[in-house]
């Protein structure tokens, strides 16, 4: 195919082309949402008082429901055999709600519109990571997933550095930081203009601007939507681990109120995200090259360590600087786990199922997130962060026992 072909000889500071316009479409989205995402727990508590349980189910409630958007775009976008259409439309309803969180006044205002930006989420991600995947080839996996987390990250940095500059300029006005970030958003929706289609179908019906590969989708077809019986053993395992593992992180948005806990003030939220998500960007591509060449399952073990001795700082010590160790380390297991862990999901999937693969995968970890916010905040609300925190090494130590067990030769290279 000409486009297949073109997009994937051409290169941009040694990487496809699809992969580094792709890379500054997250970056920008995220700087945007990070603007928001950073200081979303002051905003909650203090502006419209919130308990914790409420910060930690908001976040979960939203991934979960991103989640199952993921696995049923993933599907819509093999039927298809469409990833860019799906990925704008979903970046734009994402990008949309962000200047309505100027208005929200109440809890169930916030819930709504934190919702819809995960549809839009979840309309995205999978057909994203499907492109991603389709624009290069099987050895480049590890690095082109690793530099798009980089570059999400990067805007991660960004976002939360540019609120703890902003809001001060600003009189802590959360709802203009909102507006701005809105302005931000729009460039990532802008920067779609130079990515293009990997795998264009031929024939079919018209879905919106496309065509279907056949007669269309049959009412028949969302029965095998959600079933993992056509996939393979070892993907189903990976996932399971995946998901045991999961039961066990908090959210960000809860973890980081631990900085308010031991008495840093409303600054310190923005300020820990943004240690967090540096050590990311340090490292993520990094952990992608290392990856391609020793194998994903090394990477992902030493991710899941790290996760372990960050929930191991913040449930012990109260310091400061053990506080900021454990974003380190918080930053340190995303990178090692966030790109490397699309990879290994798109070797063990067949390409006709790709998009779908990376929405189980999704779903897997936005589900067990839910389920962690609803257990870690409630314990959190009526016990404190540590027995939260020890649920979660609990859980994480299963998961990472079960990763070892369920997926043979972990040390082999993939």
């Amino acid at each position: 195919m000409e486009i297949e072909t073109e997009n994937k000889s051409k290169k941009i500071l040694g990487l496809r082309k699809n992969v580094f316009w792709l890379g500054i479409v997250s970056l920008f989205n995220d700087f945007s949402g990070e603007m928001i995402y950073s200081v979303m727990p002051g905003f909650l508590t203090t502006v419209l008082g919130a308990p914790p349980i409420f910060v930690g189910f908001i976040d979960g409630f939203a991934d979960a429901l991103a989640s199952f958007l993921k696995i049923y775009s993933g599907w819509l976008s093999d039927k298809i055999k469409k990833r860019k259409f799906l990925s704008v439309i979903g970046y734009s309803l994402s990008t949309s709600t962000r200047c309505f969180l100027a208005l929200a006044g109440n809890f169930g205002q916030v819930f709504f519109l934190r919702a819809i930006d995960r549809v839009g989420k979840g309309l995205r991600d999978s057909p994203r990571d499907a492109l991603i995947s389709e624009s290069v080839e099987p050895g480049e996996l590890g690095k082109s997933f690793g530099y798009h987390r980089a570059m999400d990250t990067v805007g991660k940095v960004l976002g939360p550095l540019a609120a703890i500059i902003i809001l001060p300029l600003i009189l802590n006005d959360y709802r203009l930081l909102f507006k701005i970030a809105f302005v931000l958003g729009i460039f990532a929706v802008a920067a779609f203009f130079f990515v293009k289609e990997m795998n264009p179908p031929a024939g079919g019906e018209k879905f919106g601007n496309t065509k279907l590969k056949d007669d269309g989708i049959k009412a028949s077809d969302l029965k095998k939507i959600f079933s993992l019986s056509e996939y393979s053993k070892e993907f189903k395992l990976f996932i399971l681990s995946i998901f045991i593992f999961g039961l066990g992180e908090m959210p960000m948005a809860l973890t980081l109120l631990k900085s308010k806990e031991i008495g840093l003030d409303g600054f310190s939220i923005p300020l820990m995200y943004f240690v967090s998500n540096l050590a990311f960007v340090l490292f993520a591509i990094p952990a992608g090259r290392i990856s391609d060449k020793i194998g994903e399952k090394k990477i992902l073990i030493l991710g899941f360590l790290a996760a372990i001795i960050a929930y191991v700082n913040l449930a012990v010590f109260k310091n400061v600087y053990f506080v900021v160790l454990g974003f380190i380390f918080i930053g340190l297991y995303s990178a090692m786990t966030d790109g490397v862990e699309r990879a290994l999901a798109s070797k063990l999937v067949a390409h006709e199922k790709l998009a779908a693969g990376q929405g189980f995968l999704n779903a897997a970890i936005g589900i067990s997130t839910l389920l962690s916010s609803i257990i870690g905040g409630g314990i959190w609300t009526l016990f404190g962060s540590g027995p939260a925190f020890v649920y979660g090494i609990f859980m994480m130590i299963i998961g990472l026992f079960s990763f070892v067990v369920l997926n043979p030769a972990p040390f082999k290279n993939n």
